[in-house]
């Protein structure tokens, strides 16, 4: 009860419901949040802690946002950490332990223009992410991920990667031929609330 409370709260004040505070269970909410990332088209890394279970890691998260800079330009934009939450916790879920390959993170709207993206990406305010993944994990990751309703999902099986973001709950691709979750009535109203901000499916 005390939870459903403060989720209207936040929605009230125009507020983003966390990760942490609303989708999460308690076991998970506690623990430490660590990611093992690398963008493919650059090499940079991440290994680490970037949460510590109650608040992420400033310090994490800027050198998250460094390997996720736009590949083309190298432009850093601060990463959205209810984005990097969301590829946390479908990783987690899908039972992927060690490092994920980021094929796109952070984009321009120069860089976003160049790989005909959508005029209102996700990627273009750095709460997007393309992740590899072989073609054994591919379909269960996006299962996973369209399961659990926190974002944008896309499938991409011939070109071997995933979308992820921390936009509305919405799907496309090969993951749209499957059905979405149902969602309780506090759950529809968050998404009613993130829709009303008129972001469409970008990959």
């Amino acid at each position: 009860m005390q939870r459903r409370t403060l989720l209207l709260s936040t929605l009230a004040m125009g507020g983003r419901p966390a990760l942490a505070a609303t989708t999460t269970p308690r076991t998970e909410r506690l623990g430490v949040r660590r990611l093992a990332l690398r963008h493919e088209a650059t090499g940079a890394r991440f290994a680490g802690p970037y949460h510590n279970g109650l608040a992420p890691d400033p310090v994490a998260l800027a050198d998250i946002s460094a390997v996720l800079a736009d590949h083309h330009s190298g432009a850093v934009r601060s990463f959205d950490p209810a984005a990097l939450d969301v590829l946390w916790l479908v990783s987690r879920r899908a039972g992927l332990g060690g490092e994920l390959v980021i094929l796109s993170g952070y984009r321009t709207p120069r860089t976003n223009a160049l790989v005909d993206g959508a005029g209102d990406s996700q990627h273009l305010r750095a709460a997007a992410m393309n992740v590899m993944l072989p073609a054994a994990n591919l379909a269960s990751f996006a299962e996973t991920a369209l399961s659990l309703g926190l974002g944008g999902v896309g499938s991409y099986p011939q070109r071997g990667f995933v979308h992820l973001d921390s936009g509305p709950p919405r799907h496309w691709g090969q993951a749209a031929a499957r059905p979405v979750p149902h969602l309780d009535p506090l759950a529809r109203m968050a998404e009613a609330w993130a829709a009303t901000r008129g972001r469409l499916p970008s990959p």
